[in-house]
């Protein structure tokens, strides 16, 4: 029987549980994966508008999971929209925790389009500007923005599951990583 490695999830949605499964499954095939969601306040808007509310969003859930729970790492993934100087895109910062250290990723940036920007402007979450634009239902806790504008070929799950591998290096290789 496989060793196990304990994962705590600071959300319950199903693409952000999976895509720290599946990344954690890929870097560790020899451990049995044991994936859980739980609910984790981000204490930021449900739909963050800069790049360092994101982030902190991230940080508060991550910190929560840790606080509250057991588990030998903890994951923290939130999405968010700014405003660059090329336009508007959404994106997601990863916070990933392993015992004393805490590693920062961030996946990469959709670009949008600049009436989905002005939708969200007005206090509405992208999923529901994403639902009512392409005629889906709860696409947030699907493929996202991500799978509806690049028509299938990336999803929210594939751009989180990048990003959590990718901000496991520091916690993999840590004596390459001390300040």
């Amino acid at each position: 029987m496989k060793a196990a490695i304990r994962i705590i999830v600071g959300s319950k949605n199903p693409v952000k549980v999976a895509a720290a499964q599946v990344a954690f499954e890929r870097l560790f095939p020899e451990y049995q994966i044991q994936c859980d969601g739980v609910d984790a306040p981000s204490l930021v808007a449900d739909q963050p508008m800069t790049d360092a509310e994101t982030k902190l969003g991230a940080i508060n859930r991550v910190k929560h999971c840790q606080s509250v729970y057991q588990a030998d790492y903890y994951i923290a993934m939130e999405g968010g929209v700014d405003l660059f100087e090329h336009g508007p895109a959404t994106f997601a910062y990863i916070a990933i925790a392993h015992k004393e250290q805490v590693s920062i990723g961030r996946g990469a940036q959709l670009p949008l389009p600049m009436a989905v920007y002005q939708a969200l402007t007005q206090g509405q979450e992208l999923g529901h500007v994403m639902d009512a634009m392409f005629d889906t239902v709860n696409i947030k806790q699907k493929g996202g923005a991500i799978s509806l504008l690049t028509n299938g070929n990336e999803t929210r799950q594939s751009n989180y599951t990048q990003a959590i591998i990718l901000a496991m290096a520091a916690i993999l290789h840590p004596e390459l990583y001390i300040n």
